[in-house]
């Protein structure tokens, strides 16, 4: 069997639970993990043979696929902002949104030395690990409640960016190990922010396989963490100092309020490359 009939079977077996688009990009994405292509060589060497034995471990992966296991966690990495990013269950998969959260940052960052940045529920690590290469010479901490989740971050954090230290708490308890008062420049998160009554809106992938605990919280108190990291960010950031959050796009109005009413100047929630509203930022005068 040859690269592009292997790719062709797995998409037409993956169309029992995938759109054809999506049941396309995903056997593409396990065709080029398994015989360690990027996309280019896919295409140009597609006429090759598939050897024996990633046929034989294309066909082990694929129950796992049709079961709506997520093909980041049947493969073990997910590529975010141009790295390829170790993940398990223990993590939450890293969005494209969240890129666009990174290269928010960094474009409003850039230039500037020695900066010290500090972001809650790291997860894979993705955003200290991105923002670490982006922004030489700073200071990154990575945050997170999970023991598990931690040590999926130290791993991609020594391949990527092994200045980046890791630190564990439970943030609605308890200060940041390590984090000096007035002393950041920049705090960011991702953190749970999906009400409880959205469980209807969720895939099967996400739903079945991804962390609750990084995904909800309840709706009687949708800005729980937000509401900690604002008061976090009173205390951490120096004057001048910027916040940044990823957020759910149906609480842009209630984010940004709630960060005027603690005292943050230029509160504004950003759009991501679809026009939903996914991000916000502001600054703490100090």
């Amino acid at each position: 069997m040859t690269v592009r009939q292997l790719t062709d079977h797995l998409a037409q077996q993956l169309q029992a639970v995938y759109q054809p688009p999506e049941a396309a990009s995903m056997a593409a994405l396990v065709m080029e993990h398994l015989l360690q292509f990027d996309s280019l060589q896919r295409r140009m060497r597609s006429a090759e043979d598939v050897p024996a034995d990633v046929l034989a471990q294309a066909e082990a992966l694929l129950p796992r696929l049709l079961r709506h296991e997520p093909v980041q966690y049947v493969l073990g990495t997910a590529h975010f902002y141009g790295l390829e990013l170790v993940v398990t269950p223990a993590t939450l998969i890293p969005r494209p949104e969240t890129e666009e959260l990174v290269a928010l940052i960094a474009q409003e960052q850039a230039g500037r030395r020695g900066l010290c940045l500090l972001d809650v529920g790291t997860g894979s690590g993705c955003i200290p690990i991105a923002l670490s290469r982006e922004l030489p010479g700073s200071q990154v901490w990575g945050l997170d409640i999970s023991t598990e989740a931690l040590a999926v971050a130290r791993q991609n954090g020594q391949r990527y960016a092994p200045q980046v230290e890791w630190l564990q708490a439970d943030i609605l308890t308890q200060d940041p190990p390590q984090i000096e008062p007035a002393s950041l420049d920049v705090l960011v998160s991702n953190p749970p922010y999906v009400r409880e009554s959205e469980h209807a809106l969720m895939r099967p992938n996400v739903l079945d396989f991804e962390p609750h605990t990084a995904l909800f919280v309840p709706d009687a108190d949708p800005l729980l963490f937000y509401r900690r990291l604002v008061t976090l960010g009173r205390q951490l950031l120096r004057p001048g100092g910027a916040i940044y959050f990823e957020i759910n796009e149906a609480l842009p109005a209630e984010t940004v309020a709630l960060l005027e009413q603690q005292g943050y100047h230029t509160a504004r929630s950003l759009p991501d490359l679809t026009g939903r509203p996914r991000m916000v930022r502001a600054t703490w005068p100090g």
